[in-house]
């Protein structure tokens, strides 16, 4: 069994129940596990790693993610659009990918995650064309595999096309019994239910306007039977609001109540911007979590939502990146500093450096239903991000190095980023595959999409 310790942390920020922070900090690990948290650890290893001028925390967690979305960043003629509009303009582009645009937007996207200090990171993929997308998900999480990115795949749908009141092409939409079934295989096939699990699966039907009531409710079924978790949009827009209220005479909480989604505490939202303080207490009572998406909704000009409110009331929450189309990045650490701010409108005091980074990090671990991962401390997972805080760009924060994480800071790049105990990123760069090579993968996939669709 290979071993690692990582020593000498400027600060070593364990995100346990003690929140401790450790001047001069270790950490020694064997095989996937931590094994020991302390200072000047007396113990011999294969790799030292030292830490010296670094922040040691927990490797972050994405709770709610797009990846093929990235090969469509950017696109003037919907730089400036809302939800709707921007989803209407994007759908004709995205009817085009295959099974290549999936791989190489998931290695690219996954790969900023990985360099950004994210270790673990959900994807919500709801397009499939008709022709070549029937093993999108397995190519996805082969992709994550060789990346080495501790990954949740939440097998996505669409069952309401424009020609039944969706948003959606009628192309990228599939039948209620053939979803049902690509879900049960990929559950057997890939569902890690053993600690330290490197594949978890979830089924996440798309959002509440682009999918029939008698999906949700045969997944809210499937999910208790399998024993998986549920993941879907909600409450992202007041279109979304008004178009729940017009169709099912409910609210969009309500209705998602109304179908079986907010009873087992096995479901997660994205988004959650438009939910009242009766709502968020359901929520907290019934452990249904939020992916928190501040720099998307900021993009897409959504709204924030009531993180404090949500806190106030247990709610579980977690934070997300978001498609790379409605960021336009897929910067975890970049996201907890937005959460930081965007907090900070009405009182300064409502989101605390240490509070975002502990959304990064434990809240999405509780959020993905995983106990094993989010802390530093024996037993757990040896995922780990390390930030060099020594430079010119961090001149002055030596009084709080944490925290200089999000006031400070050139750029968001880890030093190394550990996963399963494995060094993924080593000095600033992937390790399991060529940056230049990746990045030239991805711009062919996505100009031939954009081709395909005629952009």
């Amino acid at each position: 069994m290979k071993t690692l310790l990582i020593k000498n942390a400027e600060v070593l920020a364990t995100m346990d129940d003690a929140g401790r922070e450790i001047k001069g900090g270790d950490v020694y690990i064997e095989g996937p596990e931590i094994k020991k948290v302390g200072k000047g650890l007396k113990v011999k290893a294969d790799t030292v790693i030292d830490a010296k001028g670094c922040v040691v925390m927990p490797g972050m967690v994405n709770t709610h993610h797009h990846l093929y979305q990235t090969l469509t960043r950017n696109l003037p003629k919907v730089q400036d659009a809302e939800l709707f509009d921007w989803l209407v303009y994007l759908y004709d582009i995205w009817k085009h990918v295959d099974p290549e645009a999936i791989y190489a937007s998931t290695q690219a996207g996954l790969g900023e995650l990985l360099l950004t200090g994210c270790t673990t990171s959900s994807d919500h993929l709801y397009l499939f064309p008709k022709q070549d997308s029937g093993f999108f998900i397995d190519t996805q999480i082969a992709a994550a595999r060789e990346v080495g990115m501790r990954f949740t795949a939440t097998r996505g749908s669409m069952s309401r096309g424009r020609s039944k009141g969706g948003l959606p092409p009628d192309s990228v939409v599939q039948k209620e019994d053939f979803i049902l079934k690509d879900c049960e295989r990929l559950v057997n096939k890939f569902h890690g239910r053993e600690k330290f699990a490197m594949t978890n699966v979830a089924m996440a039907p798309c959002s509440p306007f682009s999918v029939t009531t008698e999906l949700l409710k045969i997944t809210a079924e499937m999910a208790k039977k399998w024993g998986v978790r549920m993941h879907t949009h909600l409450a992202e827009t007041r279109d979304e609001e008004a178009f729940c209220k017009k169709l099912f005479k409910m609210r969009p909480l309500e209705y998602m109540e109304s179908v079986g989604w907010v009873e087992e505490g096995n479901a997660w939202f994205a988004h959650c911007v438009y939910i009242n303080e009766a709502e968020a207490k359901k929520m907290g009572h019934t452990h249904t979590g939020v992916a928190h998406c501040p720099c998307s909704n900021l993009r897409l000009g959504s709204g924030i939502a009531p993180v404090p409110m949500f806190l106030k009331h247990k709610v579980p929450v977690g934070l997300g990146v978001d498609g790379s189309a409605s960021n336009d990045s897929s910067d975890m650490l970049g996201e907890a500093r937005q959460c930081m701010l965007v907090h900070r409108l009405e009182n300064v005091k409502a989101m605390p450096a240490r509070k975002a980074l502990e959304l990064a990090t434990r809240g999405g671990a509780a959020v993905l239903g995983r106990s094993d991962i989010g802390s530093i401390e024996p037993g757990k997972a040896a995922d780990l991000a390390i930030f060099d805080v020594s430079g010119l760009d961090y001149i002055g924060s030596k009084s709080d190095p944490l925290a200089s994480l999000l006031f400070c800071g050139a750029s968001h790049r880890t030093k190394h980023t550990v996963v399963n105990g494995k060094v993924v990123v080593k000095n600033g760069r992937l390790v399991s595959v060529d940056e230049r090579k990746l990045t030239e993968r991805a711009a062919k996939a996505a100009a031939k999409l954009y081709r395909k669709a005629g952009v």
